[in-house]
Formats: structure tokens, C-alpha cells, sequence
């Protein structure tokens, strides 16, 4: 009977926290986390915990879907999970294998045509994993209605000093001149296909860090962080509706921030030259949500109305 009633609540809170949300984030990325504790938990081997996240990574698929959300990354092996032991690292690699076959010969992988992709330096990934990879990356190639990241053998630090090193080598060869590495050259050696910059990363497992994840796309970018306690098999749909709520109460307050800094800078070039401050306000609101450019607007036609008193 108890079941029945959380089950009851659980699906109510869901409805709740479905109403308070209004734009979603275009780009999630998640952490996989507490896939081994969550077995240890069970009284099972690390293997089994996996097993039980990749069901909850096929949920986390639906729910992107009915939520809007363009683009998911999930951080699936790190450079680091090479230290593992032979016994947990192979059926992990079978795991991840087998799930992109899975998702590349996917039904509706195919309806919502859906890029799966693999970034992080998969050339240190087996043969056979490779192959999968390639596999999925193929078939799935000439869609855009949903972009899938896996990062495997993914590295933060690794990421930026390897596109680090491509500039410098496409500077030495000529090919690129000092005055045009800029964030556009940077972006486009940080993987082999473009990938959109992180609104939010979510972590479960109760751990409050972002391990090296995604540092170019999240932080240059200010991304919102989740963080939550299930472990990985246990993310629930609540979970997940609670981390974009986070995304959204962040993004609320980051654009009024914005909007004060504008509606201040307006003020500031008015006192001196409003021709020059109408300028700035044309380029302000361009860059803000429509409340906000109202203010800007507002703020400008008082600074008019006083020079013309």
C-alpha cells in the first residue's frame, strides 16, 4: 500500500515540476555517476551497476525528448577509468559496445533522427569498441533533430591541450596567422563535429564536483550544475526535472544581472552622448530577453526626455 501512495506522490510531484518549467536548457550533460556503488548497494559486482544505468540512460532519452532538449552528453569512460581493473574495465567495454549497436540500429534513434556521436580520444579505446563507435557515428550521420554525445576516453584537460597543440602546429605550418586563434579556431579542434556549449551539467551520486568535465563548453559558457544524491541506476525523472528547474532559477537570475548591467551602461554613456548611448542600447537589446530590452528602452527615453527639459 505505501508503494502505491510514493509512487502516487511521485507522479504528482512530477506534474508540478512539469508546469514550473518554461524554456529548458538546449545542451544537458550528465555525469554517469555511482553505477559500481550502486551494485556494491545490491550485493552485485560493478558490471551489474552499469547494466542498471544504461536503463536509466535510455530514460534519460525519452525524457530530453518530451522536454525539447537539443543536444545530451554523457560522460561514459574517462581517461581516468583505464586505471580500472581488467575484471570491471572489459564488461564495461562490452556494455558500451553492445549499447551502440543498440542505439544505431534503434527504431526511434531513426524516427527522431538522432546523431549519436563519440567524443574524448577514442583512438585508446579497443579495437572492437572503435568499430561500434564507427558504426553508430555512420548511420546516424545525416541527422539534426537530436545530437547524442558519448564521451569515451574523455579527458577535460586532455581536450583543451590537444587543440592547444593543433594551433600552434596550424600557426608553424601557415596555415593560421597569431591574429586569427581565436574562440571560433579553438572550437573547432576540440572535437571532430561541433558541439553546442553546456546550459547545464548534471551529476547524481552525491558527489560535488564536475570532474574535468566538458571545461570549455560548461564553464566558458557559465553552464548551471546539479547535483544530486541518487546514484546513476536510481535518477529519476523528479531528479531530472529538478536539475532543469536549477537551469532555469540560474538563467533567471544570470539575465537580470545582465539586464542591470545594461540598463547602468545606458545611463552612464547618456550622461556624456546619447546619440552614442542609443547606439549601445540598440546593440544591448539584441543581447537580452524582451523584458529586459524594455528596460534598456525605457531607461534610454528617460535619458531623452531629461536632455530635452
Amino acid at each position: 500500500m505505501f508503494g502505491w501512495v510514493r509512487r502516487g506522490f511521485r507522479r504528482a510531484y512530477e506534474r508540478v515540476l512539469d508546469r514550473e518549467i518554461d524554456d529548458g536548457p538546449t545542451h544537458v550533460a550528465i555525469i554517469q555517476d555511482g553505477n559500481r556503488r550502486y551494485a556494491r548497494k545490491n550485493g552485485d559486482d560493478a558490471p551489474d551497476g552499469h547494466k542498471a544505468g544504461a536503463q536509466t540512460t535510455e530514460n534519460v532519452l525519452t525524457w530530453c525528448e518530451e522536454l525539447g532538449i537539443e543536444e545530451l552528453t554523457l560522460y561514459t569512460f574517462s581517461t581516468e577509468n583505464f586505471d580500472r581493473p581488467d575484471h570491471e574495465r572489459e564488461p564495461l567495454f562490452d556494455l558500451i559496445e553492445d549499447k551502440l549497436y543498440e542505439f544505431a540500429d534503434a527504431d526511434r534513434v531513426h524516427e527522431s533522427e538522432v546523431a549519436v556521436r563519440a567524443i574524448g580520444e577514442v583512438d585508446m579505446l579497443p579495437d572492437r569498441v572503435r568499430d561500434a563507435v564507427d558504426y553508430a557515428e555512420s548511420r546516424t550521420a545525416d541527422y539534426d533533430g537530436f545530437t547524442l554525445n558519448i564521451a569515451l576516453a574523455y579527458g577535460g584537460r586532455a581536450e583543451l591541450l590537444g587543440a592547444a597543440r593543433d594551433v600552434c602546429r596550424a600557426v608553424e605550418r601557415g596555415d593560421l596567422s597569431p591574429d586569427e586563434v581565436d574562440v571560433s579556431a579553438v572550437d573547432r579542434r576540440l572535437s571532430r563535429k561541433p558541439v553546442r556549449d553546456v546550459d547545464l551539467i548534471i551529476r547524481p551520486g552525491g558527489d560535488e564536483r564536475t570532474s574535468n568535465f566538458l571545461p570549455w563548453h560548461a564553464n566558458g559558457n557559465e553552464a548551471a550544475v546539479y547535483f544530486c544524491a541518487p546514484y546513476w541506476p536510481e535518477f529519476s525523472k523528479v531528479d531530472f526535472l529538478r536539475g532543469i528547474r536549477t537551469y532555469e532559477s540560474r538563467e533567471q537570475s544570470w539575465q537580470r544581472t545582465r539586464t542591470e548591467r545594461a540598463v547602468t551602461l545606458v545611463r552612464a554613456v547618456a550622461e556624456v552622448e546619447l546619440e552614442d548611448a542609443r547606439t549601445v542600447a540598440g546593440r544591448l537589446r539584441e543581447q537580452l530577453p524582451s523584458s529586459g530590452a524594455d528596460e534598456v528602452s525605457a531607461e534610454l527615453a528617460k535619458r531623452t526626455d531629461e536632455t530635452a527639459d
